[in-house]
């Protein structure tokens, strides 16, 4: 088990280094962290940011939380701010970001594997804080605008990493607090028994996404789901769900082909990603019209998931 102190030695090491293309120099750091254990890159989400500070129109720095400096100002007036700081020029930064997925498998079980999740930011203009044509009307909306005076989103800093996490995906897995998803483990059982299992481990193709929120009693949850690392590749697959037989066959052939390894379009089907179900019904109905173009295995699965749907 990797202890806090480790991890906090690991976020420090990392978030000293400037960012590369080929994370070089992280991957040097991460594979420090348990002996055996050999990290690479899996992919990377982006598209997400958060909130940054305020700058001056000549870029020095006023605050670096836009929300904590505007509560600082001790007043419940917008009308006084606007008064205080028209003509001032105030811009507001956000800081955009991508988050990378690394993973190191340690045993053979679909579930053992440790996932580095690192975040790469880049502080970058947003928008006025005040905009003279459009005022707020409350301090809220001086804060989070409905319709912001938007900026080029031009850089006012260096990229730079932040460590997000480190999980162990075989403890994730075991922990009832995380999920309460019988798809998941149903999967993974799947996996180990699948012809997948022999072309490589189940990190070689998918990543562990955890989404924290809270449930109705308002008590912390954090669910579990899948990401593949080809969905980017796969979801330009067009399906047809009206052939049958051999032209299935090639169908299903096809689309294992794009994703690196057999069995994937049933592995998309029960990750609820991609594979329609209406392809695991006909190829079902195939099945029973005696087409044994699928492996014994896939066809054992495929009859399990048929009599018990589930999905992650």
């Amino acid at each position: 088990m990797i202890n806090d102190e480790t991890l906090l030695s690991l976020a420090a090491e990392i978030e000293k280094l400037p960012p590369r293309p080929h994370h070089s120099m992280l991957l040097e750091i991460a594979n420090k962290i348990q002996p055996g254990c050999t990290f690479r890159y899996a992919l990377n989400r982006g598209g997400w940011y958060r909130p940054g500070g305020i700058i001056s129109s000549d870029g020095a720095r006023i605050a670096g939380n836009v929300e904590s400096w505007v509560r600082a100002q001790g007043a419940d007036d917008v009308d006084e701010l606007l008064e205080r700081y028209a003509g001032s020029e105030l811009r507001v930064t956000r800081h955009t970001g991508r988050t990378h997925y690394f993973v190191a498998a340690y045993g053979s079980a679909p579930a053992d594997f440790l996932q580095l999740e690192i975040e790469e930011l880049q502080e970058v203009l947003d928008r006025k804080l005040i905009d003279p044509d459009n005022p707020p009307e409350d301090i809220q909306e001086l804060i989070e605008p409905v319709l912001p005076a938007l900026l080029d989103a031009q850089a006012v800093g260096a990229p730079y990493y932040r460590f997000r996490r480190l999980i162990d995906v075989r403890r994730i897995i075991a922990t009832p607090a995380y999920g309460r998803n019988d798809g998941l483990p149903r999967l993974l059982s799947d996996w180990s028994r699948s012809s997948a299992a022999a072309r490589g481990h189940f990190s070689d193709h998918w990543i562990i996404a955890l989404r924290e929120h809270q449930d109705r009693y308002r008590n912390p949850v954090t669910s579990v789901s899948l990401i593949s690392c080809h969905d980017r590749a796969l979801k330009l697959f067009q399906w047809n769900i009206e052939l049958s037989g051999i032209e299935m066959s090639r169908q299903l052939q096809a689309f294992d082909r794009a994703a690196g390894y057999p069995a994937a379009w049933y592995f998309h089907l029960v990750a609820g990603t991609i594979t329609p179900p209406k392809i695991a019904y006909a190829v079902a109905r195939d099945l029973d019209n005696q087409f044994n173009y699928l492996p014994d295995s896939e066809a054992a699965l495929l009859q399990s998931w048929v009599n018990s749907p589930c999905s992650v």
